[in-house]
């Protein structure tokens, strides 16, 4: 069975790809990050989607003692969506964050002679972060061709990004399609025990429950 390394945060979006990348055929194994950041329950939340989707997988723990995000400086406030200008890159841009992330996860990869890294990038993503935009996708593949052993022996690691023009609407349908288990994702920034329901991130889910038409069990 061909193998695929799934980038698991906690929330909707990597918890989607993960039954995505199961439902089309990979075996998967899931890396889940530790980098200091202020919703650690997500964590957690990782955890028990892969136990119960029966896949094993890797928590990594990281530091970013330079911080420079707000997800990470609890000194920082975050943002609400009314606040973002859509020109501008958000306080909630992690330094560098998914080269750093794909780079453990396609190690990962290698080591297990895995073919593919999935990341749940999307639409939202993109039209803020750098790293989530198919341009910055296309060009890491291109240094997992030059820089890697397996990109030397023409089988590079393949970094798939398949909701990366999906709208949060869409993959949130196909998700329930799939049976994912959305009451156990965590979406908001703030941590807690329960959604705080202000933040951009609980904002966008909340916006994209509605317009798939279904309840966020969490609510």
């Amino acid at each position: 069975m061909k193998k695929a390394v799934v980038l698991l945060s906690g929330g909707l979006d990597s918890a989607t790809l993960l039954y995505y990348a199961k439902a089309q055929g990979f075996q998967a194994y899931c890396l889940i990050l530790d980098y200091g950041q202020r919703h650690q329950v997500e964590i957690e939340h990782a955890q028990r989607i892969a136990r119960q989707a029966g896949v094993p997988y890797k928590l990594v723990q990281l530091t970013f003692p330079w911080q420079g995000s707000s997800l990470l400086d609890r000194k920082m406030r975050l943002p609400r969506r009314k606040e973002i200008n859509p020109q501008e890159i958000p306080s909630t841009y992690v330094p560098a964050r998914n080269i750093i992330f794909l780079s453990l996860a396609a190690s990962y990869a290698e080591a297990v002679g895995a073919s593919a890294v999935f990341i749940g990038a999307n639409a939202v993503d993109y039209s803020g972060y750098p790293d989530c935009r198919p341009e910055f996708f296309k060009a890491y593949q291109q240094a997992l061709r030059k820089g890697t052993k397996a990109g030397v022996q023409k089988k590079a690691v393949k970094i798939c990004a398949p909701f990366v023009r999906k709208t949060k609407a869409e993959i949130i349908k196909l998700g329930a399609g799939l049976k994912v288990p959305y009451h156990w994702t965590w979406s908001c920034y703030r941590g807690g025990k329960r959604p705080c329901g202000k933040c951009d991130s609980c904002l966008l889910r909340r916006r994209g429950f509605e317009a798939a038409g279904l309840p966020d069990p969490l609510v």
